[in-house]
């Protein structure tokens, strides 16, 4: 049976927990050689590129778009989890993108049980987790049973509806200067949505990178959604990755988790759509 619990975990209320009860997965983004190096002991390695999305062409679905319900039912299957499995996530960033992404992609489909290290790979070190870097093998499982993506999802042309209306509001959480137009390291274009609002990922985390109190959080989001539903907020960000970061900073928060745009400015920008250059 499902259980309703903390999106995010301390380091050291992990440490507490017997490695037997939950399956540790390290999501860091581009990190495999430094996963082969060094690993909190026991995690299994997910590749953000391969593992978390389908990448085909980033004018359908951007740079990271979502895997089909069978290729995530059998990669999730070749980790061990199933319906009952406590699965605990962490990345290499203390923001913790990747290990957001994942964290999204199980909570839509249901899974319950699925947790974020509280400042990832680093804060987890220094709270003395033990490190490894023997090759760890999973208990393979046949492929988990996936039906939907249950949490709200946005498409291209929704966004496009919606993006300059007053009782919308699409959050763009990539930092200041990519929002502005001033620098794009990935994309080919650089900008943003028009009537997007810039909130970036890293006004969720404190000066260690971990999260702020879910208080804070609350009122942060409160505030910047002003009277908006729930149900018309949309959050993206360059490829439907660091997005999923906000979307788990406000179940953190205890607040509704909004629409996520996997598509994101990788595809938006490569469609002909209107942009709004540079500020």
């Amino acid at each position: 049976m499902s259980q309703k619990i903390s999106p995010i975990i301390s380091p050291e209320d992990l440490i507490l927990l017997n490695p037997e009860n939950y399956i540790l997965i390290d999501a860091s983004a581009g990190s495999k050689a430094r996963y082969d190096e060094s690993h909190l002991n026991g995690a299994l390695f997910a590749d953000v590129n391969n593992d978390l999305a389908n990448v085909t062409d980033f004018a359908v679905g951007g740079r990271h778009p979502l895997p089909t319900f069978e290729q995530f039912g059998i990669t999730i299957g070749k980790f061990g989890i199933t319906k009952d499995s406590h699965v605990i996530v962490y990345d290499d960033k203390n923001g913790g993108n990747a290990a957001a992404r994942l964290w999204w992609m199980l909570k839509s489909i249901g899974h319950e049980k699925v947790q974020v290290i509280n400042g990832g790979f680093d804060a987890a070190i220094k709270a003395g987790f033990k490190l490894s870097a023997k090759v760890e093998t999973p208990k393979s499982v046949g492929p988990y049973p996936i039906r939907a993506w249950n949490l709200p999802l946005a498409d291209i042309n929704e966004v496009e509806a919606v993006s300059k209306t007053k009782d919308h509001i699409v959050i763009d959480v990539r930092d200041a200067n990519r929002f502005a137009g001033l620098t794009e390291p990935i994309d080919l274009i650089a900008g943003h949505i028009p009537g997007a609002t810039n909130i970036p990922f890293t006004e969720n985390l404190d000066a260690s990178g971990a999260f702020l109190k879910p208080e804070v959080l609350k009122q942060k989001y409160t505030l910047a959604l002003a009277n908006i539903k729930p149900e018309n907020v949309i959050v993206h960000c360059g490829s439907g990755i660091t997005a999923c970061h906000t979307l788990l900073a406000m179940d953190y928060a205890g607040l509704q988790i909004p629409k996520l745009y996997v598509g994101s400015w990788s595809e938006w920008s490569r469609n002909n759509k209107e942009m709004v250059l540079s500020e």
